[in-house]
């Protein structure tokens, strides 16, 4: 499989170059966002690592240039940027994923590989919402960057909250759409599972994104008033 890195950092490019022909791979790279953009729309790649900051042209101008061809190639963003809203707007132009600077060669390499396995990301199916990031296309979540592993009731409950984001969702609601027909309405499973949700959500954060109002259901928004 072949990959193309565009960044102007030389120490890194080799550094990243040097990891990924060890697993085999074909890799080709470009110093400037102009020659990236132009490898990248003339070429056939299976990955592009791109990075933010570039002169010429910027890792964002770069990829809208790609998915403006309807070039759907696997793109991991590169950038000292942390960002959210930086890391918005990437998405919204169509990066499959992010990775801050400094990173971990091992941790680059397996994004490598997860994005070279999974199917073309459809882009309208990234809901980010402050630093939360929802694929419903592969069914992950991350909250900054660190990606939060999920039971599959934890995600489908995250979902739905999400979808109806500001709303109060009532026990009942949750129980008719997220857990089937079977559900014990007695049971506690829907407050156990908010529990659980909660804590993985806040973990090392200070905002909760899932709001508790006692007899009524609960809410995602970005604070309880919201």
């Amino acid at each position: 499989m072949k990959i193309l890195i565009i960044d102007d950092e030389k120490d890194i490019v080799s550094f990243i170059k040097r990891g990924l022909e060890k697993e085999l791979f074909l890799v080709e790279s470009a110093e400037d966002g102009f020659r990236g953009s132009f490898l990248a729309r003339t070429g056939n790649y299976d990955l592009i690592i791109l990075d933010y900051l570039l002169p010429k042209m910027n890792g964002a101008e770069v990829l809208k240039e790609i998915r403006a061809d309807g070039n759907k190639v696997p793109v991991l963003m590169l950038s000292v940027k942390g960002e959210i809203e930086s890391k918005r707007k990437l998405f919204e132009f169509g990066a499959d994923d992010y990775l801050s600077k400094p990173f971990l060669l091992e941790e680059l390499i397996l994004r490598v590989k997860a994005l070279l396995k999974r199917p073309a990301l459809k882009f309208e199916e990234v809901i980010i919402i402050d630093d939360l990031i929802l694929d419903k296309g592969n069914k992950t979540v991350k909250r900054g960057d660190e990606e939060l592993y999920l039971t599959k009731k934890e995600y489908c409950l995250l979902e739905y909250l999400v979808d109806n984001s500001g709303k109060i969702i009532s026990r009942s609601e949750l129980l008719e759409h997220v857990w089937d027909y079977n559900a014990d309405p007695f049971s506690n499973s829907v407050e156990t599972h908010v529990a659980s949700l909660r804590k993985k959500l806040n973990k090392n954060k200070n905002r909760d994104l899932v709001h508790t109002f006692s007899g009524r259901g609960y809410k995602f928004a970005l604070n309880k008033l919201g």
